[in-house]
């Protein structure tokens, strides 16, 4: 493993904790990682909140989709242990009670999650101003598959670092963004780092995007021998395995 590789906690460590909770973060933290990733959605009454899918069917006792219900009901559902799939004394925490507890201890990888244009209104500018109102502009970097979401805050706020998640494989052809389509360099200058799934990418490409400024990351890897190549960043929900190389 490459030294200098930036490691990131994808979702806390989602192999070795609960994901997307503050117990994973804590625990990421204390493991030495030098990012964690984490995902939004906004609730009904429009509060910000971290979790992975589009409900919490999956991660928690409740059932429902976020953008229907209010925070209070987002807090009520209990997280469920990952190994044992039994409810803890942990809810899902808000983006704001996640920064509070990284702030100054991590960076951030903070991938905006939304379905289609309409959802989700004014997402951007809540994320923009409570990173500024924490001080927070320097430890958070905003990622997303959607273009618009990643547009929308270069525009709202250029001192805000972006990255573009790709599922795609190269050469650069038909990508998954949000929608098919055909991305050129230009178009993403605004960006500092393509995010590729790992299998998609390889030594030679990652020459070509170094070659144009672009830093590379790639996901999610949770076996350091499956990396033939130098990436920037390695996405992980294995991150102990990765820092013990």
């Amino acid at each position: 493993m490459i030294l200098s590789t930036i490691i990131v906690a994808h979702r806390g460590g989602a192999k070795i904790a609960n994901e997307n909770t503050l117990s994973s973060f804590q625990q990421a933290i204390e493991m030495g990682v030098d990012m964690v990733e984490l995902d939004v959605h906004m609730t009904q009454d429009n509060h910000v909140v971290v979790c992975h899918d589009v409900t919490i069917d999956r991660t928690t006792n409740g059932t429902g989709k976020i953008e229907n219900m209010t925070l209070e009901q987002f807090k009520q559902a209990a997280v469920v242990d990952h190994v044992s799939k039994l409810p803890t004394s942990e809810s899902m925490p808000t983006l704001r009670e996640a920064l509070e507890l990284m702030k100054g201890r991590t960076k951030i990888l903070l991938e905006i999650k939304r379905r289609d244009k309409n959802q989700y209104a004014g997402l951007e500018q809540q994320i923009i101003d409570m990173i500024h109102e924490m001080d927070m502009v320097d430890q958070v970097v905003i990622q997303s598959f959607d273009d618009q979401a990643l547009f929308t805050v270069h525009q709202l706020d250029p001192s805000i670092r972006i990255e573009k998640l790709l599922f795609c494989k190269l050469p650069f052809g038909m990508c998954f963004d949000g929608k098919i389509s055909r991305f050129t360099f230009e178009k993403y200058k605004m960006c500092a780092s393509f995010n590729f799934m790992y299998k998609f990418i390889n030594q030679n490409e990652i020459d070509k995007l170094h070659a144009e400024g672009f830093e590379v990351k790639v996901w999610t890897v949770d076996d350091p021998s499956k990396l033939n190549y130098k990436a920037d960043g390695v996405i992980t929900n294995r991150p102990d395995l990765f820092l013990n190389k």
